[in-house]
């Protein structure tokens, strides 16, 4: 993968349906609800080879100092869509939300690819709350 692209929501983007809500439902197999919000910006994104395939390392900075519980929840369970395999960075904050100095707001989340999910993937996107960092290959 090449140089890592930040860019600005569109306001399609961040008006869009909530990503951690799946488009499928089956009301006789039911899924626990991820209640952990977006991070509010993202800083890198890393694609790192390992045999077998590859971890996306990502590191963000949220709202407050103390969030926990970070990963990078996919926007599809099926694995890549067109090529894209894309990723909302999430967390919990703690209520009441704590200020601090960015260099303890700074979270990392990383989530691993199969080489088989690689084989079709042209494009790494992660989304925060106020941008989107992008690899391509």
């Amino acid at each position: 993968f090449g140089r890592t692209e930040s860019r600005q929501l569109t306001p399609e983007e961040a008006a869009s349906a909530n990503p951690l809500i799946p488009e499928e439902t089956n009301i006789w197999k039911k899924k626990s609800q991820d209640l952990r919000s977006p991070i509010a910006g993202l800083e890198t994104l890393v694609v790192e080879k390992i045999p077998g395939g590859a971890i996306v390392r990502v590191t963000g900075v949220s709202n407050s100092t103390g969030a926990y519980d970070v990963g990078l929840v996919p926007e599809s369970d099926r694995g890549p869509v067109n090529g894209v395999a894309r990723y909302t960075m999430v967390a919990y904050e703690p209520v009441p939300a704590r200020s601090g100095p960015i260099q303890t707001r700074r979270v990392i989340a990383a989530a691993r690819l199969s080489a088989q999910e690689l084989e079709t993937v042209r494009t790494i996107e992660v989304i925060s709350a106020g941008n989107v960092l992008t690899k391509r290959r």
